[in-house]
This record gives structure tokens, sequence and C-alpha cells, in this order.
């Protein structure tokens, strides 16, 4: 009995301490470091003008006007809605997700009828998360003559602030670049003003 006490005593007293430990004094730590060192990521990475939080640069949103470059799919409801993220999980041999594919691919088409460049697979995939912000290099070029012809800007222009929306792979080796398509938008915005922030 004196054995199965002490065995109870000494499981008692590692539990106080690791849940002071690791569910105090450590979440405490890495939260004031992160508040230290890295205070807008650790808030979300929200967008805002003057007092308004418009958005966040690691949640994508929906974007239709053809003014705007537009993201990946959202497998999402509502569209790009993070309580809720999820992928179709469509395998490539379910008909559905060409059937998915072919809608798009028609939107497109559509939006763009002189443009007969390739369409790359992410504009007519969904992302994994629902909520990607990111589109490949090849998206935003494929839809840089049309945002450009929209707004009345030259391609050239349009392409500067896609550069500068382009985020880099992690150790720039590992993946391939890749266009931040919120921030893309905002610069769009302010750089020719009177346009809606929220691309509806």
């Amino acid at each position: 009995m004196k054995r199965f006490l002490n065995s109870l005593r000494a499981s008692v007293t590692l539990l106080l301490i690791l849940t002071l430990l690791l569910g105090g004094i450590y979440p405490l730590v890495i939260m004031g470091v992160a508040q230290t060192f890295f205070t807008h990521r650790a808030n979300g990475s929200l967008i805002e003008r003057g007092d308004k939080i418009i958005g966040s640069s690691l949640l994508g949103q929906e974007f239709s006007s053809p003014k705007y470059f537009w993201g990946r799919l959202s497998a999402t409801m509502p569209p790009y809605n993070p309580a809720a993220s999820t992928g179709s999980n469509f395998n490539p041999a379910n008909p559905k997700l060409l059937q998915a594919a072919d809608v798009h691919i028609a939107a497109l088409q559509k939006a763009d009828p002189g443009n007969k460049s390739l369409i790359p697979v992410d504009l007519v995939t969904a992302s994994a998360s629902g909520v990607d912000p990111h589109i490949s290099v090849a998206s935003m070029l494929y839809q840089l003559p049309r945002v450009a012809r929209a707004r009345g800007m030259t391609e050239d222009a349009v392409k500067a602030l896609a550069v500068k929306a382009t985020e880099m792979p992690f150790l720039e080796i590992l993946g391939e670049p890749y266009v931040n398509v919120v921030r893309l938008n905002l610069s769009l915005d302010e750089a020719k003003a009177g346009t809606n922030p929220n691309g509806k």
C-alpha cells in the first residue's frame, strides 16, 4: 500500500509539473516570443487599410470580376471559409473532377476568348485547404492579358505588381515561386483607385 501511495504521489506530482510547464509556461513563452519578434504573423498576417481589416495574406478570397486575378478554386461552403477548410477530395479517376474542371475551363475561356494559351491545372482544381491564397506564376501569366485589358493598364505594369506579390519557396529551393492573389489584387486596386478591394 505504501508503495502504491508513493507511486501515486509521484505520478500526480509529475502530472502537475508537466501541466504547469507544457500547459502554462511553455505556451506563454512561445506567445511572448511570437508577439515580440513576429507580431504580424502571430496575429494572422492581417491586411489592414486604415482602421479596417480587409483580409489576411494567408487566406484566399473570392474574386469574380475580370479585372481581378482569380485564385485557386475553393471547395468550402461558402468559398474560402477558414472555419470549414477542406478540399474536394476528388481523386484523378473521379469523373466529377473532370466535370468540374470542364466547367471552370469554359468560364476561363469565356472571360478571355482570345487567349489560346494552355490553362494551368491549378486554375481548374481546388486546393487541399480550400482557402489557398496562392496561384502559380503560370496561372498569373495566363490571366495577365485579361486583367490588364479590363483595367486599361499595360501588361508590363500589371506584371510589375505581380512580381512584388510573388513569394519564394522555403530556402528558395523547395518548390516553385507562387503569387499571392489577395496581395496582388489589392495592389492593383491601390494602383488604380476607385475599385473594390474585396473583388465583388
